[in-house]
């Protein structure tokens, strides 16, 4: 065996192969336990870089609880079944497994049109976790998909070749479901006879209607054929010279036991047709007056296969076909019930006999005599380049190429998927160093390059505008990052090949375009656009992200972070109006994350992080259940903020995008807490969340613990050094008070600013211990549209409440707001049990909890009277036209000094209230009497 090449030998193999696939990295390059290939280069236009995952370890938390969860699911689930969609589309044994159904099996929504992308979701699950953790059990698995998908990429490569099995009496020949695979018989097979005898041994191996044993024809006007089920489920043989509605036929009285050998025979002869099953005569005819002789020579005689094309091909094994020029007596036909026509007294067809025995090749030999050997086919032919990749035929790509309209049901998004399994393979090459991997990469990328440079400018915008049908996800920052790693012109021209330009200028000119569009098809591309720029240096890619990010957060944007309204965006600002059962599709969370992440890279904005906490510590984190399954990753498709809603974590029976990206969230909890600048000259300290950095070109370690968001701070202590930079730690937006900092118990001084980050400037040494405070307080966010519907934070948690809908539930808040505004002491706190409240007998609890229970995360909001500190003025509760009420004016000046700056405060809003003919002067005067006169919390 020749000695695995090296990653630089790879590299230059890649460059020096441009227009073909490398197979010269068929063989594994071997690494050390837990020692991750280089990744792709940092590009030079970020400004900081992130660690990786094997640099930052989670501490115990609430993140770490949910990790642990997915890698217990990770070990466990039979990676076989990911590679059984992919096997048969290959013709391969499928070994046994059975597909993980939903989304990744043919009997899934829209036929399975969308099956493989799972286990790219699968291959990156795979290799974060094995990055985050070293455990040898996740590079071995990640080998044994790989290894699997080398094999069924030469599979592709290759005419069909026979898959032998055990048969009736020796061998047999199976068509895996989903192979796509017929049986090719010459043209002159039934030579014109006027008898006819067709006999056939079958194990069926699914139900499915009007699949063909035998179609021998010339279209869908002039045939003859043997099917194992009509629509009512019994087989069915039938003769026309006139399509469908002329068909004589015969039909079955039972259905063909699924799993079993049956013996099918038909018998044509003097205007009589008999149809057997298992040696019993089940229905004949005396009217059936078209024979062979009638047909013609036919152009297509296929086993397996009909001329109809919605009809699916034969799933299952045949084993001795015969056919004959004659009609068989019915003690012939017995006689083939019980051994092989060889041995009986009929003998082997004279027609047409196959054996099936064959255990290699794609030929069967016909024992009839007259040489008519058979051909075992693809429907769909051949890929059109070496390097293609799928678990369905290249009729998809074909087709969309076509397609001015939208139908997933055809076409369901096949560059999507594409993008999958390309980046799972770059996953997993970049933690594991299997060459093979990036050998599939590569060989994917030539021939999508191959299929689409030959497409003209107009067909590629036209494909890429259709909902649906033509999303391709991340494909362009999976192609970037894959020319990162291999240089070659190709890749890169490829990813430029997805531009979508009208959407590209109109984000770049900063005109809102997205009302109406499918949410998570446009997010994805905008990280590719940003990886575009990193590579090309072309500033309209980079200005069209941001644009693209700022017209999304927070106009578009829910509460916990999400977005999307049946997976589609509404009009800008409208939240309230868009709310229903299927809102914050999580899939969109977990991309609007990478691109704030990405466009961070470039852009230090701390908005960016800012929206990062509040998606991940409540949508993401919730979109994952708190209890261990080994068959489903319990993650959330769609997170109803309807009132009462209750979260679906097996969506769809099971295997959509959604938890496919819940699991790659589930494993990269810790990527985005640090960053360093480019120069090593600071580290980013982006979220408080217990984990232990290992900064390895500084010599240091930074160990943060901390319960938040259980607690109200972090503790980040040094380990190594000395070494110079500058800690910058993130001062979340809603920090409005006391957030402070200490290095080693004395204060840092400098004023921290909420929504940017505090800067620590010294010389480290090991044991240096910095205290971070960060105090919460409770405070209301309003929806964009309708101030009266609100969310409920404490710090970065958002509290949903817990109750039955459909009605949303009422609070109100200001009755015993303290002066800083804190809402909190409105809230009674659940004993013993950290960040939960109780408010009118309704509990309230952190929305990133994943439980079934119905939960509010809007509520509306009631203050029908003036309270202040417990005290009831008697006044109504005045309201402005937009809903804003006097209350919320008095305290959208917090935090107070003192009682007097807010009885000041209250005074001069009721001044100007009255003065808008909003209050009457006795009713101001009473509210401001009861501010001087209560008592208040701080």
């Amino acid at each position: 065996m020749a000695r695995p090449l090296s990653r630089r030998t790879l590299f230059q193999a890649a460059a020096l192969t441009a227009a073909t696939v490398s197979t010269a990295a068929a063989g594994r390059a071997v690494a050390a336990p837990h020692a991750p290939a280089a990744g792709p280069r940092v590009p030079a236009a970020w400004s900081v870089r992130p660690f990786g995952l094997a640099d930052v370890t989670l501490g115990p938390g609430v993140f770490d609880a949910k990790n642990r969860l997915m890698l217990d699911h990770a070990r466990g689930y039979d990676v076989h079944r990911l590679l059984q969609v992919f096997r048969a589309n290959a013709g391969l044994s499928t070994r046994g497994a059975v597909a993980p159904g939903g989304w990744e099996g043919l009997d899934g929504e829209a036929n399975g049109n969308l099956r493989g992308h799972y286990t790219g979701h699968f291959l990156t699950l795979l290799a974060q976790a094995y990055r985050g953790t070293g455990e040898q059990v996740f590079a071995d698995r990640i080998g044994t998909m790989v290894g699997g998908l080398a094999e069924v990429r030469e599979a592709l490569r290759h005419d069909p070749v026979v898959l032998g099995v055990a048969g009736r009496f020796g061998r047999a020949a199976e068509n895996v479901r989903g192979s796509y695979q017929y049986v090719d018989l010459p043209a002159a097979v039934l030579a014109g006879a006027p008898a006819l005898t067709l006999s056939a041994w079958v194990r069926p191996a699914h139900d499915a209607a009007w699949a063909r044993i035998c179609d021998f024809g010339d279209d869908t006007t002039r045939y003859l054929y043997l099917a194992a089920r009509n629509a009512n489920g019994v087989p069915r043989f039938a003769v026309t010279t006139s399509g469908p509605g002329g068909e004589q036929g015969l039909d079955g009285t039972a259905p063909l036991p699924l799993g079993e050998w049956s013996h099918l025979a038909v018998t044509l002869a003097e205007g009589t047709g008999t149809l057997y099953v298992n040696g019993t005569a089940v229905a004949r005819d005396t009217g059936i007056t078209l024979t062979p002789a009638a047909l013609g020579t036919l152009r297509n005689n296929w086993l397996g296969r009909s001329a109809f094309p919605a009809d699916p091909v034969f799933a299952g094994a045949f084993e001795d076909v015969n056919v004959y020029a004659r009609a068989l007596t019915a003690a012939e036909v017995a006689e083939l019930r019980s051994r092989r026509a060889a041995e009986t007294s009929a003998g082997r067809g004279d027609l047409a006999s196959y054996a099936f025995d064959e255990t290699a090749g794609g030929t069967f030999a016909d024992g009839s005599g007259r040489g008519l050997d058979a051909t075992l086919r693809r429907t769909w032919g051949a890929p059109s380049h070496p390097g293609f990749l799928a678990a369905y035929p290249e009729t998809q790509f074909i087709e969309l190429e076509s397609m001015t309209r939208s139908d997933y049901t055809r076409v369901w998004a096949p560059y999507y998927t594409a993008h999958k399994i390309l980046r799972g393979l770059l996953d997993a090459y970049l933690a594991t160093d299997d060459g093979r991997a990036l050998d599939l990469a590569s060989g994917m990328c030539d021939w999508m390059y191959a299929r689409l440079s030959a497409l003209p400018a107009a067909t590629l915008q036209r494909m890429w505008g259709l909902f649906s049908s033509g999303e391709f996800g991340g494909i362009v920052e999976a192609v970037c990052d894959l020319h990162a790693l291999t240089g070659r012109a190709e890749h890169l021209a490829l990813a430029r090949l997805f531009d979508l330009d009208r959407l590209i200028d109109a984000c770049a000119a900063n005109t809102d375009v997205l009302e109406g569009l499918h949410a998570n098809q446009h997010i994805p591309i905008f990280t590719g656009l940003v990886r575009l720029h990193d590579e090309t240096g072309e500033e309209r890619y980079l200005t069209a992200a941001r644009n693209f990010w700022g017209m999304v957060v927070p106009h578009r944007m829910y509460a916990i972070g999400g977005t999307s309204s049946g997976e589609f965006w509404k009009a800008r600002g409208a939240i309230a109006g868009s709310l229903g059962d299927t809102t914050a599709e999580t899939c969109c969370a977990y991309n609007m994350l990478k691109l704030s992440r990405t466009l961070f890279f470039h852009d230090q904005n701390p908005a960016y992080m800012d929206y990062y906490e509040r998606a991940l510590y409540n949508q993401v984190l919730g979109s994952k259940q708190d209890r261990p399954d080994a068959e489903k990753p319990l993650v959330t498709y769609f997170i109803g903020l309807t009132p009462g809603h209750v979260r679906d974590y097996t969506p769809k029976q099971g295997t959509t995008c959604c938890e496919g990206t819940g699991m790659e969230s589930a494993t990269k909890y810790q990527d985005s807490v640090y960053f360093a600048k480019a120069d090593g000259s600071a580290l980013y300290v982006n979220l408080y969340s217990a984990s232990r950095l290992t900064w390895a070109e500084r010599g240091v370690t930074v160990t943060q613990t901390t319960r938040y968001p259980r607690e109200q701070g972090s503790t980040l202590t040094v380990g190594g050094g000395p070494a110079s930079f500058t800690l910058l730690l993130r001062v979340p937006s809603w920090a409005t008070a006391g957030f402070r900092v200490t290095v080693n118990g004395r204060a840092v001084p400098g004023t921290p600013v909420p929504g940017r980050y505090f800067g620590v400037s010294r010389t480290w040494r090991d044991g240096d211990t910095v205290r971070i405070s960060v105090p919460f307080r409770l405070r209301v966010e309003r929806a964009l549209d309708d101030p009266t519907l609100q969310a409920l934070f404490h710090g970065p948690v958002h509290l949903a409440a817990r109750a039955p809908g459909p009605d949303a539930v009422r609070f109100g808040l200001y009755g015993n707001a303290g002066l800083s505004g804190d809402l909190l002491p409105s809230l009674t706190p659940v004993p013993d049990t950290p960040l939960h409240y109780t408010l009118d007998g309704i509990g309230l609890a952190p929305f990133s909890e994943g439980t079934e229970d119905p939960t509010h995360s809007y509520f509306r909001r009631s203050e029908p009277r003036v309270v202040f500190g417990g005290t009831d003025s008697g006044v109504a509760n005045p309201a402005r036209g937009d809903g804003t009420t006097l209350l919320d004016e008095i305290w959208a000046g917090a935090p107070f000094d003192g009682k007097g700056a807010l009885v000041t405060r209250v005074r001069s809003t009721v001044d100007a209230w009255v003065s808008a003919g909003l209050l009457g002067r006795a009713d101001g005067d009473k509210v401001v009497r009861t501010a001087r006169e209560a008592t208040y919390a701080r």
